[in-house]
């Protein structure tokens, strides 16, 4: 892929949003491609692979802030007058005027860091460190140094626990399909048993230099893409890329207290980088199942627990639920109904290892049918109660 074959690339197109979008349609508009078009659903068909790298790849830079900035930036720059070497002027009156007539040293290479793709020309879903390709746009001189290592792409993916897996931790195997690392040349690109050499043309710093009157234009270099290095023997299956699409599973480790909704990062887990370059990181969006018994208010654990009558006016032990074993909580003489209890240490732990509390939460229950005994003794509290004074309703407001 040539400069401007790249810069020209329109990611809001493959996306099927306009310029003006916002983050959050942007995000929706990738969501429905990438599901559409996901591998797992469309086994064998390679129209669908493609297209679920390109969106992976306008996403990686468009759905990021800065780097959609500096990709807007650079898109400006180019329909206001700026030209590659060897397509014409230098710069066009929109495009760098106003710098009179000091001999002013633009390097391209500072608008694309880390060079083009790998041997087979392929930028594929590993694009994901188009922030290196473009970091540079903005108020720097030329550019010095081999490129910069371009990392693959962020990868997201989706995952449901229940309430007390996610209370306290667990770990899960998940299984991907995306690009990783070809196991055949192990990511080098190079067939076994040989290796990438130094490119001849750049002499393995990745950029050719041009003038062109008062400006100096550094490029990648068109022999090795801006690799550095070249490979004479690529690899029969990644095509010299260094990846491939292939299904694998992971561990993923969730820590104890991740609520509903929060992201889990595991580094270095997303795409594999061209020819051996940095994978990108996993993001796993944990959603967490209600509990029949349990929720939370921050790291407390909540649990309602029915209780009768006379338990609360007599006062006793009752037993309650944990995320562990069971436990017995004494209720006071007298409590009112509705009162929480809390027990210190048996809620979800912190993140620094200490647990919130239990709030035990006491409901009375009325019983619906009564024995005669019981009736008959019901009766009899009930007179004992009116004797001694007793009014449930002496400070109620609706008694007034």
């Amino acid at each position: 892929m040539t400069q401007r074959e790249w810069a020209e690339k329109d990611y809001y197109a493959d996306l099927g949003v306009s310029k003006s979008a916002s983050h959050d349609e942007i995000k929706k508009a990738y969501r429905k491609l990438a599901r559409e078009n996901h591998p797992d659903k469309n086994p064998g068909n390679k129209a669908a692979e493609d297209k679920f790298k390109r969106v992976s790849e306008a996403y990686s830079v468009v759905g990021d802030e800065d780097k959609r900035r500096e990709y807007d930036e650079l898109r400006s720059a180019l329909s206001g007058g700026f030209r590659f070497p060897g397509t014409g002027t230098g710069a066009g009156a929109g495009g760098m005027g106003g710098m009179g007539g000091r001999n002013f040293d633009f390097d391209v290479s500072d608008l694309f860091g880390g060079g083009f793709g790998g041997a087979g020309g392929s930028t594929g879903a590993g694009t994901g460190g188009l922030g290196d390709f473009l970091g540079g746009f903005v108020n720097r001189g030329a550019a010095s140094g081999r490129p910069k290592a371009r990392r693959g792409a962020d990868v997201e993916t989706e995952i449901t626990l229940d309430f007390r897996e996610a209370a306290q931790g667990v770990t899960i195997p998940l299984q991907l399909t995306n690009p990783s690392p070809c196991t055949n040349c192990n990511g080098s690109g190079a067939a076994p048993g040989t290796h990438p050499v130094t490119c001849t043309t750049c002499n393995g710093s990745g950029f050719t230099k041009e003038q062109k009157g008062a400006f100096a234009f550094s490029a990648p270099c068109p022999d090795c893409g801006g690799q550095g290095t070249r490979i004479e023997h690529p690899c029969p299956e990644c095509d010299g890329t260094g990846v491939t699409t292939r299904r694998r599973t992971i561990t993923v480790r969730v820590p104890a207290g991740v609520v509903d909704g929060q992201k889990v990062r595991l580094a270095g887990q997303g795409e594999a980088g061209l020819r051996g370059r940095p994978a990108g990181d996993l993001f796993v969006t944990v959603h967490v199942r209600p509990d029949e018994v349990f929720t939370r208010s921050g790291n407390d654990l909540e649990v309602t627990v029915p209780v009768s009558f006379g338990e609360l006016a007599l006062g006793g032990t009752i037993t309650v639920p944990t995320l562990g074993d069971k436990i017995r909580v004494r209720v006071p003489a007298g409590t009112a109904d509705g009162r929480t209890l809390r027990v210190r240490g048996r809620g979800i732990p912190k993140r620094n290892g200490t647990p919130g509390d239990l709030l035990v939460t006491v409901r009375v229950k009325v019983p619906k049918n009564l024995d005669d005994n019981a009736t008959s003794a019901l009766r009899s509290y009930v007179e004992a109660e009116r004797a001694s004074g007793f009014n449930p309703r002496e400070d109620w407001a609706g008694a007034k």
